[in-house]
């Protein structure tokens, strides 16, 4: 995977990406994640990878301090047409290399993002640096299984799957150095498809 071609998988994928993942298990996925997060009008929150914005269909955006963020200007064209009359500020931008200041932000929103950058392992260094110390990282994504190996129909269909732009063989364990004390797993609980996807709140402590 890399930008150019995830850039045009998903302006082929963006006129059908709601129906797929904001509806079924997906939607109702989203909306075991979000139905507890406290957010309110004192957060400064970023959605990294927005997409059509099927997350801020699940919150109240009315009096929250909200950036979104996507590499693909046609799903953020559809995330911006749906809230085009509330105060998110929508940027085009490359969740490996943002622009924000160290941190910027209370929450971080990471929904299936993880699995769809060329180097996750970038993205999630990103994400940490614009993350405020007591500030949280909310994942919605699919990954490896804990210290296993992919099945056998997994090794063959990953090269498949990351031709269309996401990876199914991701480790989030990797993501974070054993040795990294300023960040905990405050939760990590599966959500869908026995635990493939899963929700991960994390918090930058000092």
């Amino acid at each position: 995977m890399n930008n150019s071609w995830n850039k045009f998988i998903y302006k082929i994928g963006s006129p059908i990406y709601d129906k797929i993942f904001n509806s079924g298990i997906f939607l109702n996925a989203r909306k075991q994640i979000f139905q507890s997060i406290p957010f309110d009008s004192k957060h400064k929150i970023l959605f990294v990878g927005v997409g059509t914005g099927a997350d801020l269909e699940l919150i109240n955006c009315s009096d929250v301090d909200i950036t979104a963020i996507d590499y693909s200007p046609y799903m953020l064209g559809k995330a911006k047409t749906k809230f085009k009359d509330t105060r998110i500020r929508f940027l085009e931008m490359d969740a490996q290399n943002m622009v924000f200041e160290d941190e910027t932000f209370d929450y971080v929103v990471a929904s299936l993002i993880l699995s769809v950058v060329p180097d996750a392992n970038k993205c999630f260094q990103e994400i940490s640096r614009v993350l405020k110390h007591e500030g949280k990282v909310i994942i919605f994504d699919k990954f490896a299984p804990k210290n296993k190996k992919l099945s056998l129909p997994k090794l063959l269909l990953r090269p498949i799957i990351s031709a269309l732009g996401t990876d199914i063989g991701r480790s989030f364990e990797e993501l974070i150095p054993k040795n990294n004390k300023h960040l905990k797993i405050e939760e990590d609980t599966p959500i869908m498809m026995n635990g493939m996807y899963r929700k991960i709140i994390i918090a930058k402590i000092h």
